[in-house]
């Protein structure tokens, strides 16, 4: 558990996290339209759990090679 959350804890989450709040805030202070920070969250989102899924199945396609010998 201790070690998934430090995996949590890198570069790429921080910054995931800090845009998403960034926008939250600016959309409910009402300086930004929702719709803008609905596409704009999405879309940083769709890139780190994207991001995360090809780094996932990366390393499961590596382990299989090793343990086929290749």
């Amino acid at each position: 558990m201790k070690e998934k959350f430090i995996n949590l804890i890198d570069v790429k989450t921080i910054v995931t996290f800090t845009i998403t709040a960034i926008f939250a805030m600016l959309s409910l202070k009402g300086s930004i339209e929702s719709d803008v920070v609905m596409q704009i969250v999405t879309m940083v989102m769709a890139f780190y759990f994207g991001t995360q899924y090809q780094k996932n199945n990366t390393t499961v396609t590596d382990e299989k090679k090793t343990e086929e010998g290749e």
